[in-house]
C-alpha cells in the first residue's frame, strides 16, 4: 500500500500519462509521430531525484510544472513545443490519483476476501451453535453464534462491493484542459481521451475538474470498510474479556502481550481496527469540505485529497490485514459459550438463526 502511493509510483504514473497523451495525439493527428516517440522515449528513461522535485512542486504549486518543464529541457525544440498539449497541471494530477486508488483499491480487496472467507466458513460451522445474544452490552436472547459471525461478514462484503463500485465509477481518467472544455484539440477530444484512458487502463471519462462527488465516494466507501472491520474488532474485543472469554485472537508469538502483565493477551488485531475507524472519519470530512470546489478549478480543495485518500487507503489495509489474520486464527471457546447461556438462564430457543446465516451468505454467492 506504501508502495501504490509513492514518489516513485507517482512519477511513474506522471510520466506514463505525458508519454500516452503524446502517442494518443499522433494517432489522431494531432501531433508528429516523430516528436511523440521523442516524447515517450524520454519519459521511459528520464531518472529524476523525487525530493528535488518535490521542492519545486511546493513552489509551483502541482507536480506537472516542474515535470514539464524538465521533460522540456531535455527534448528536441519540436517535441518540447508539442508536449502536454491540451492538458493541464490537473489533468495529470487526477489521472495519476486514479490510477494509484487503482492500485490500492486491488490490494484491500484481497485482505477484505480474506476476512470474509474466514468468517463465512465460521459462521457456517457454528449456524445452530446456541450462545447468548447482547443488546445495549446486557444478556438479551439467545441466538446462533453463526449469526453474529454472519452479520459481521456480511457487512465486510458490502462494504467491499460498495467500494469497487465507486472505484469503478469514481477512479477515471481526467483530461479536460485548461478549463475543462479540451480546447485546442481541433474537436479531436474525445478521441484523444478514449486512446489516452485505454494505454492508461482507466476508464474513459467526460472531464470532472471540479465535479469531486467521485473521489468523495471513494473516500466514503474506505470508511464505511473500516467500519465494517470495527464493528467485527469491537465485537471480538468484548467476547474476549475475561469473565465472558467466549472468542479471543489468534496466539501469535510477540503479539498481544504486555510489558507488565505477562497473563495479558490483548486483542492487538482488534486494536488496529478499531484505532483506523477512530481515525477515518476525521479524513473523509476534509474531503467533503471540499465538494463546494469554486467554478472550473478549485483552490485548496481538491489539492487536499491526495494525502487524505492514500491515509485511507493505508489505514483501511492495514485494519483488513490485522482482522484477516484474526478472521483466519479465530479461537471460539464452546465451553464458555456454554456457560454464559445457562447463567442467562434464558433457554436456548435461538429461533431461525440458521436460516438468517444460510440466507446472509447466500446473497454472496
Amino acid at each position: 500500500m506504501l508502495a501504490a502511493f509513492s514518489d516513485a509510483a507517482t512519477l511513474r504514473h506522471a510520466l506514463a500519462f505525458e508519454a500516452e497523451l503524446a502517442r494518443a495525439e499522433a494517432a489522431e493527428g494531432l501531433i508528429g509521430p516523430e516528436s511523440a516517440e521523442a516524447i515517450a522515449a524520454l519519459c521511459a528513461r528520464i531518472v529524476i531525484d523525487p525530493a528535488a522535485l518535490a521542492e519545486e512542486t511546493t513552489l509551483a504549486g502541482t507536480l506537472a510544472i516542474p515535470l514539464v518543464a524538465r521533460l522540456r529541457a531535455a527534448l528536441p525544440k519540436a517535441a518540447a513545443a508539442v508536449l502536454h498539449k491540451g492538458a493541464t497541471s490537473q489533468d495529470v494530477a487526477d489521472s495519476v490519483l486514479a490510477c494509484q486508488i487503482r492500485a490500492a483499491s486491488a490490494l484491500l480487496d484481497s485482505d477484505l476476501a480474506r476476512t470474509a472467507t474466514a468468517l463465512a466458513a465460521l459462521a457456517q460451522r457454528h449456524a445452530a451453535t446456541p450462545a447468548i445474544g447482547r443488546t445495549l452490552l446486557q444478556d438479551a436472547l439467545p441466538i446462533g453464534l453463526g449469526l453474529r459471525l454472519a452479520q459481521w461478514q456480511a457487512g465486510i462484503v458490502e462494504a467491499a462491493e460498495r467500494l469497487r463500485h465507486e472505484v469503478e465509477t469514481g477512479a477515471t481518467l481526467q483530461f479536460g484542459g485548461a478549463a475543462g472544455s479540451r480546447a485546442g484539440l481541433d474537436g479531436k477530444g474525445a478521441a484523444v481521451s478514449a486512446r489516452l484512458a485505454a494505454a492508461l487502463d482507466l476508464p474513459d471519462a467526460p472531464p470532472w475538474h471540479a465535479r469531486r462527488g467521485g473521489i468523495a465516494g471513494i473516500a466514503a466507501a474506505l470508511a464505511i470498510a473500516i467500519g465494517a472491520l470495527g464493528k467485527m474488532a469491537r465485537d471480538v474485543s468484548l467476547l474476549a474479556q475475561n469473565g465472558i472469554g467466549e472468542a479471543r485472537e489468534p496466539a501469535i508469538p510477540g503479539r498481544g502481550g504486555s510489558s507488565a502483565m505477562a497473563h495479558k493477551r490483548n486483542p492487538t488485531g482488534c486494536q488496529i481496527a478499531l484505532s483506523a475507524a477512530l481515525r477515518a472519519p476525521g479524513l473523509v470530512a476534509g474531503i467533503l469540505a471540499g465538494l463546494p470546489a469554486e467554478q472550473e478549478r478549485g483552490l485548496g480543495g481538491w489539492q487536499a485529497e491526495g494525502p487524505a485518500l492514500a491515509e485511507l487507503f493505508l489505514l483501511a489495509g492495514g485494519a483488513a490485514e490485522a482482522m484477516a489474520t484474526v478472521a483466519e486464527g479465530l479461537e471460539i471457546d464452546e465451553a464458555a459459550i456454554a456457560r454464559n447461556l445457562a447463567a442467562a438462564g434464558l433457554g436456548s430457543d435461538i429461533g431461525e438463526s440458521p436460516a438468517l446465516v444460510a440466507a446472509l451468505l447466500a446473497r454472496q454467492d
